[in-house]
């Protein structure tokens, strides 16, 4: 317990199995999700294929919380990742992964004041169904409508679950970014990947898609990026990958693979000048690490002279204006806050995911040296500034 208030900006809940057919229209359900028992397992089938970005999407049973956190840390004598998972939970044991009233027990218990409460399931389904876009709008205004009768976009100011956007269609965009504002959401999430369309892919800050950060910037609500399946499956399919993603069961050659879809994702938004467009737009990236923002860095700056003209605003100034970085604990995070300055470092245990922390407050052991007013930026007053919106 710590002697200020805590801001986790990454905790999680586990979905419900009905998440994203509850609301869903039914001419829809062959083309989004439907579950099946295939060799006495519940399996869950996305755009008519199994989908396997969660092997156990029914999270039953469930891992217990930071079971391979010395995994991630790379600690020596770790062994077989399926064995460090170790005992497993019955999901009607932890009711306080699907009900906000036993998570904000919980959280009481942990000292958090508060969350960002972020899918698990939902950040690997875009990939599954860019290919039929009527059925990816469909399963995740589903998704938002269930997120928000569950648990709210503001529960109490001491949960926030910010809806899914695609940027996919911009009418539809618009619309659940409007809905989220409706039920007080402090912000909206998207992954970190371009966006499908006929007949291209698009980058997230073309053009085409300026009314949805407009809108954005005229309200000033924060945007959330989060790691999950970025389609990166051709890029894998190069390296002699099958370019099907599952969580924990990688590959050697993937998780050697040099592509990062946040560093990607991050380089467009500076490439077509988002931010010199809409400079009220706020970027949180959680779960993504902050290995790649040395190397993004480097290259900006070294781009920025070598290529005034098309940087007329100091890449670094923006950076360090509008983006806001959620480290893994494992990260080297005091080497982070001397790269970008306290102000844009948030804290974000992954709670209570395996490859998380069981106990989230103990992330302020990897701020060891940072100075105390410091400390207290990156585990509360930052995303305390992000869940507030900042109207432009």
């Amino acid at each position: 317990m710590l002697d200020f208030p805590v801001f986790d900006a990454d905790n999680h809940y586990y979905e419900a199995t009905d998440a994203f057919t509850r609301h869903l229209d039914k001419s829809m359900r062959k083309r989004t999700m439907q579950w099946a028992t295939i060799e006495g397992k519940q399996r869950l089938i996305v755009g008519g294929a199994i989908n396997r970005f969660i092997p156990n999407p029914t999270f039953d049973p469930v891992s217990k919380p930071g079971a391979l956190s010395d995994f991630f840390r790379a600690k020596s004598g770790v062994g077989d990742i399926r064995a460090a998972f170790g005992e497993l939970d019955p999901i009607e044991e932890r009711p306080e992964y699907r009900d906000r009233n036993a998570r904000v027990a919980l959280m009481d218990a942990q000292g958090l004041e508060s969350a960002f409460m972020l899918p698990t399931l939902g950040v690997g389904m875009e990939a599954s169904l860019e290919h039929d876009p009527p059925a990816l709008l469909a399963a995740f205004r589903a998704f938002n409508r269930w997120l928000q009768e569950d648990w709210g976009y503001n529960f109490r100011d001491r949960i926030y679950t910010p809806p899914y956007i695609t940027l996919v269609d911009i009418d539809w965009a618009l619309e659940e970014l409007d809905h989220a504002i409706e039920h007080d959401a402090r912000l909206v999430l998207m992954r970190p990947a371009s966006v499908a369309g006929l007949p291209d892919r698009k980058r997230p800050a073309d053009p085409a898609h300026d009314r949805f950060w407009a809108r954005v910037n005229e309200l000033g609500i924060t945007v959330a990026v989060h790691g999950g399946d970025s389609s990166y499956a051709a890029y894998e399919q190069l390296w002699g990958l099958t370019g099907e993603a599952e969580s924990f069961r990688i590959p050697v050659m993937r998780r050697m693979l040099s592509a990062s879809p946040i560093r990607d994702f991050i380089a467009s938004l500076f490439a077509d000048h988002l931010f010199e467009r809409f400079p009220n737009v706020r970027l949180a990236t959680i779960e993504t690490g902050s290995d790649w923002v040395k190397p993004l860095r480097k290259k900006l700056k070294s781009l920025s002279v070598q290529l005034p003209d098309e940087f007329p605003v100091d890449p670094i100034e923006i950076f360090d204006t509008n983006i806001w970085v959620s480290p893994f604990f494992e990260d080297d995070v005091a080497a982070l806050v001397d790269l970008v300055g306290a102000d844009r470092v948030v804290f974000g245990s992954d709670y209570p995911h395996a490859e998380g922390l069981a106990e989230p407050t103990a992330f302020i052991k990897e701020l060891d040296g940072v100075p105390d007013a410091d400390v207290r930026k990156i585990m509360h007053g930052n995303a305390r500034a992000l869940a507030t919106r900042r109207p432009a």
